[in-house]
């Protein structure tokens, strides 16, 4: 049987070397560190969907969303079954450097990582891929 997924986005914010990560409330990736995204709602687009979610999470109006990634997210049950099925789209969004983040709606927490620490922190895989492409590409 093949699900169809449901549209997500997440969003980006990088300053210097560091992410803007929350740490996450609810499923699926609930008590790990993901970029601040969420469910789309009915006929909205990705990239309204990340700048909406990121706001909702961070309280930071982020701006300028481009596309950098797409997954195709599946949680699967100890039988194998498809519990939850995503089609994320990930963009990288720019803020005013004076805006400070505050964790909101389902973000537990939040703060700035370097991919040092992302890499010892419990992040999907996905996370741990974008970081590691962007740390790469600005060496």
């Amino acid at each position: 049987m093949t699900s169809t997924p449901k549209a997500a986005s997440s969003a980006i914010l990088q300053r210097g070397d560091r992410f803007l990560l929350v740490l996450r409330r609810n499923p699926p990736s609930a008590d790990m560190y993901a970029f601040p995204g969420g469910r789309a709602e009915p006929g909205e687009a990705p990239a309204a969907t990340a700048l909406r979610e990121f706001e909702e999470e961070t309280g930071i109006r982020a701006h300028s969303p481009r596309p950098f990634a797409t997954y195709d997210l599946k949680t699967h049950s100890a039988d194998g079954a498809v519990v939850s099925h995503f089609l994320l789209s990930v963009f990288r969004v720019e803020a005013d450097e004076e805006t400070v983040a505050i964790a909101a709606d389902d973000a537990a927490d939040l703060g700035w990582f370097t991919l040092e620490e992302i890499r010892r922190l419990p992040t999907p895989q996905s996370v741990l891929e974008c970081v590691e492409r962007l740390a790469a590409s600005s060496e």
